[in-house]
């Protein structure tokens, strides 16, 4: 009894010079000589299942820069082309005249909506959502225009955006907005809900 009090007053007082815990993982205490009834304390790296996850895209943000060559250098992974192509295309036609800040801004507004439980869970239906009704949430979805696209620079652009956002891209831009409108415009919602911010042309606001 006294080897073993004296071993783990030891051990207490190694813990207490180095600010390691009893708690921690790592941690194995083995004899170095029974008959002297002193113990060591040995660190090891914790299993596997305690790695920290990968960084991903969106812990990168201090390193985004909303310039074309940042964007251009970037190889997001890859993701579904379907809600890529959709995102891009909401991108082109409700946003293709704005920076490219206000680009990723309108991305994160579309993105939040398809997190949000009272919107569909998608970027395509997001996107369309009222389209077969007089109740379209981006008006280019029932503007009666064709969806064409003439500036394929433009449009190569924005898809990277959209793959970019996709691939768990930062938003922070919009403070969680689900709402936009121009400033040429005053919906009657526009009142209804905080306005977090103003991009460009663009006022957020979230719900």
């Amino acid at each position: 009894m006294l080897k073993i009090g004296l071993g783990l007053g030891c051990l207490a007082g190694y813990f207490a010079m180095s600010g390691m815990s009893w708690a921690d993982p790592g941690m194995r205490i083995f004899p170095t000589a029974p008959q002297a009834g002193l113990y060591l304390a040995s660190y090891t790296a914790p299993p596997a299942s305690h790695a920290p996850k990968a960084p991903t895209l969106r812990d990168a943000l201090p390193l985004i820069r909303y310039e074309a060559s940042w964007i251009d250098a970037q190889k997001p992974a890859p993701v579904d082309n379907e809600q890529a192509a959709c995102l891009a295309e909401a991108l082109y036609f409700e946003a293709r005249g704005e920076s490219i800040k206000g680009q990723f801004a309108v991305a994160e507004v579309i993105l939040n909506r398809v997190d949000a439980t009272s919107y569909p869970d998608s970027v395509c239906d997001v996107v369309m959502q009222g389209a077969s009704s007089s109740g379209c949430q981006f008006s280019f979805a029932c503007d009666g225009k064709p969806e064409t696209i003439n500036n394929t620079r433009v449009y190569d652009e924005l898809e990277k955006i959209a793959e970019i956002m996709l691939d768990d891209g930062p938003r922070t831009l919009t403070l969680g907005a689900t709402h936009f409108h121009t400033s040429a415009v005053n919906p009657n919602w526009a009142s209804k809900l905080p306005h977090t911010v103003t991009i460009g042309e663009h006022l957020f606001y979230r719900e």
